[in-house]
């Protein structure tokens, strides 16, 4: 495993761990980018659980990348999904160096992290500025994962963290909500959600999933009874998140 420095804003580094699969595995290698929860206050992508544990994709033979993104703490919203975007742009710059395959490339997140990676794939770059680097490179990835994700900001308590200066609060989150956003040209998704889920009411995933088949968008609702609010290291989120990435690819 390695830290490196994916983008740059103000002079501070945006900090992402990544480790390559093993040597036996043939380039060039699928990428798994994981975008950690804590509702865009806290956490870290050392925090496994809430982050992806990048070794645990490796065995997998997947390029794995776990971002560290600006808190809402410090840098108020939109900041967060601005490095997740980074963080991609990042993945394509440097697929030469590391033999990823650009065509092969997911996004997965647990709770705010979920958020983040399906704004990705229903908003895309959308109205906001590039900040951290790589500004020349693509946004483009294969698909999105999202465990216990939050996709309307609107009818979601804790979103009252997701605050952009100069734009009115309802404003903010419905822009910032992925279920506004869907379309036919949206990335297929994988949405994990539990109907015991203290965090991200189970009403959040159920809503989504319906829009999504309106859309007609390529999509996997697992839907569970018992799970509370998942993490993104549990076998059964590897396992399954491993099958639909084989039936996408199939």
């Amino acid at each position: 495993m390695e830290t490196i420095i994916y983008g740059e804003v103000l002079g501070a580094g945006l900090l992402a761990d990544i480790a390559l699969p093993p040597s036996d595995v043939t380039a060039p290698y699928p990428v798994i980018l994981g975008v950690h929860g804590g509702r865009w206050h806290y956490s870290s992508r050392n925090q496994l659980g809430a982050a992806i544990d990048v070794n645990q994709w490796t065995e997998h033979g997947f390029f794995a990348m776990s971002i560290e993104y600006r808190l809402v703490t410090c840098t108020p919203a939109p900041a967060c999904y601005q490095d997740t975007l980074c963080a991609i742009r990042w993945v394509h710059a440097n697929a030469d160096r590391y033999q990823l395959d650009l065509s092969r490339i997911y996004l997965t997140g647990m709770s705010a992290g979920g958020h983040l990676v399906s704004l990705a794939a229903t908003l895309g770059e959308g109205p906001f500025m590039n900040t951290g680097g790589w500004e020349g490179e693509s946004c483009d990835f294969r698909a999105s994962i999202s465990v216990s994700g939050a996709y309307d900001l609107l009818s979601l308590d804790w979103a009252c963290g997701w605050i952009t200066p100069g734009v009115p609060w309802d404003e903010a989150r419905r822009l910032a909500s992925p279920i506004e956003h869907v379309s036919d040209s949206s990335k297929p998704m994988l949405l994990f959600h539990s109907d015991d889920d203290p965090s991200v009411p189970v009403s959040q995933a159920d809503r989504m999933a319906e829009t999504l088949t309106e859309k007609g968008v390529h999509h996997r609702y697992l839907h569970y009874t018992d799970r509370g609010h998942m993490v993104l290291t549990r076998n059964f989120v590897i396992e399954e998140s491993l099958n639909f990435i084989h039936d996408l690819e199939s």
